[in-house]
């Protein structure tokens, strides 16, 4: 690991003594070298064959002395010349360094003091490409993150890493995070969002890999529901419809909102009960919430008793046989939990159409092993379809853990991509923070991206979040975010550098200058919080924190690909990518306006 250079001057850099002693040394170079050439080419070219002194000082003082005479016109010439040289120097120099400095950004100072180099090796092209290899993957070196600030190197997620991005809104997040790595995606890729953008964008590129699914139950990307799933052949026992049930009831429950100690988890327990018996009666999951109205039928734990699950039965019972407060209450609880589906649209979706229904089923066990590209979509708040989602990402992702217990090294041959966009919103997956590290023993590489750390701790809690925070290994934050909590915490992670300053004092006739250590943050709370479209940070496991420019799609091998998707699919196209074209000169205008006013 390289020794961080965390020392730098004031801002201002020099002195004023100092520039003025620099810009003297200057000065009397250029006029010393300037006679001296003069005198010399210009002798020469007027043939007066003149001495002139090998010693650019002698000759100088000679000239003024009147030791060496002056070449007339051809010195002038000399001079011209040379004055032109300069100048064409000094706007070339000039050229270069505005286009050196055009992307630059007001944060980017703090790129020396961030990782860079061998600090950041572990995210280089060539380990990702290393990792790969090791674990069988060749089509691609892993998962795309940025370009780092301090040094211009590729950095790459490997196939081993797992992902939590925090970016505001309009930051960018999907068109440099989601999309490119749902693009170099070497096998299955596993896609939720609340917007049509990415499916738009990528499901005719992601088309060449294999079958592409849109599940998309409220009408997001008017996609027709040309095939079905059905979220009760995830359930096959009690432990299963448990965690069906708990997807329900976490989807169903507006953010912040408070839950009853006996009611909620009672409820659950009943919405899990009869999520089983309609999975072992092979009836479609709509007959659940009828069961729901009903609280005196005890259809479902006949058929409990049936099949061997007594002590389901009787919990269902139990509150079948309750009294008559007590049962509605946990009944309109459960009820409450299951209401998306009384949704004629999202139950197109996930029951058969008709004894003579022949639309495809989807079958997540098929899926994993064959690969191919399934997007889940959702809107929040009332009515959401976002349990159906969860469900069905859960099941795709323990699919995937199962199939990867059965392969050598209990790990996919070839890693499944879970992006798991606005996952707070669509996808409420409350175990997700306990099983993030696992999975990325097992090929399952998932990348969380959330809007903000509030939003994560209405999911999952302050402790879940931070038990997710801490399992990622590679964790992005885009900006945009005003939470002064968590970008204080960012910033002490990010670190300090020592500012060395210096001061200046008179005295009795005599000049005192002393020089001082200031310790300061490289990245402070009002850094973080106004940090410039097109940069990001980027922590990861056993690196030390670095500054990236972002990659969005536009800048990749993919651009004209998804340009033509996006044309195909798209009810909006030619606004769309305006918008993608504009997001980039909007960055690059963002960096000229910065640096005119700094």
């Amino acid at each position: 690991m390289s020794t961080p250079n965390n020392r730098r001057r004031d801002p201002g850099g020099l002195g004023a003594e100092a520039v003025l002693v620099w810009v003297a040394i200057v000065v009397v170079v250029i006029v010393v070298g300037s006679v001296y050439a003069a005198l010399h080419l210009g002798h020469r070219l007027a043939g007066t064959r003149t001495h002139v002194p090998a010693d650019p000082f002698s000759a100088v003082f000679g000239l003024l002395g009147g030791d060496v005479a002056w070449p007339g016109a051809a010195g002038w010439w000399v001079v011209g010349g040379l004055a032109a040289i300069g100048v064409l120097l000094a706007v070339l120099v000039g050229l270069l360094l505005r286009r050196l400095r055009r992307n630059r950004t007001r944060v980017d100072r703090a790129a020396s003091y961030m990782g860079r180099g061998r600090d950041v090796e572990a995210l280089t092209r060539k380990n990702a490409q290393a990792t790969a290899r090791r674990l069988g993957v060749e089509d691609s070196p892993g998962v795309p993150i940025g370009r780092a600030v301090g040094g211009g190197q590729p950095l790459y997620g490997s196939w081993e890493d797992m992902h939590i991005d925090i970016w505001g809104p309009r930051t960018g997040k999907t068109t440099s995070r989601a999309v490119p790595a749902i693009l170099d995606a070497p096998g299955g890729v596993l896609v939720t969002s609340n917007k049509r953008d990415v499916v738009d964008a990528t499901r005719d590129v992601r088309a060449k890999a294999g079958p592409v699914w849109v599940f998309d139950p409220q009408a997001i990307a008017l996609e027709e529901p040309t095939w079905w799933w059905n979220p009760l052949s995830y359930v096959t026992d009690e432990v299963k419809a448990a965690k069906m049930a708990e997807h329900f009831a976490a989807g169903s429950r507006d953010p912040g909102a408070k839950t009853d100690a006996y009611f909620d988890p009672a409820g659950q327990d009943l919405l899990a009960g009869l999520l089983l018996a309609a999975a072992l009666d092979g009836r479609p999951i709509t007959d659940v919430y009828t069961w729901l109205t009903r609280p005196t039928d005890d259809t479902a734990v006949d058929i409990l008793r049936e099949h061997g699950f007594t002590l389901t039965a009787d919990q269902v019972a139990g509150v079948v046989d309750a009294p008559e407060k007590q049962r509605g209450g946990v009944f309109g609880t459960a009820q409450q939990m299951a209401s998306c589906l009384t949704n004629r649209q999202v139950a197109a979706w996930v029951t058969a159409q008709g004894m003579t229904d022949r639309r495809p089923h989807f079958d997540p066990e098929t899926f994993v092993r064959e690969g191919g590209t399934l997007y889940s979509l959702s809107k929040e708040g009332r009515g959401t379809a976002g349990p159906l989602v969860t469900a069905l990402t859960v099941a795709v992702v323990e699919a995937a853990e199962e199939l990867a217990a059965t392969s050598p090294g209990g790990r996919l041959r070839t890693p499944l991509i879970g992006v798991l966009d606005e996952a707070a919103n669509v996808c409420r997956w409350r175990e997700l923070p306990n099983l993030y590290s696992h999975y990325g023993s097992r090929g399952i590489v998932l990348m969380t991206i959330l809007q903000s750390w509030s939003q994560g701790v209405e999911v999952w809690g302050e402790s879940g979040m931070k038990k997710l925070w801490s399992a990622a290994n590679i964790k992005v934050y885009g900006g945009g975010v005003s939470e002064a909590a968590f970008l204080e915490d960012l910033s002490r992670i990010i670190g300090d550098y020592d500012r060395l300053s210096s001061s200046t004092s008179y005295g009795r006739g005599q000049r005192t200058v002393s020089q001082q250590l200031h310790r300061e943050r490289i990245l402070d709370v009002a850094d973080l919080a106004a940090l410039p479209k097109g940069r990001a940070v980027v922590l990861a496991s056993g690196s030390r924190p670095t500054l990236i420019r972002t990659q969005p799609w536009m800048t990749g091998p993919h651009a004209a690909q998804v340009r033509a998707s996006i044309a195909a699919h798209d009810p909006q196209a030619e606004r769309t990518i305006r918008e993608a074209e504009t997001e980039l000169a909007a960055v690059d205008a963002a960096l000229s306006t910065e640096k005119e006013a700094s």
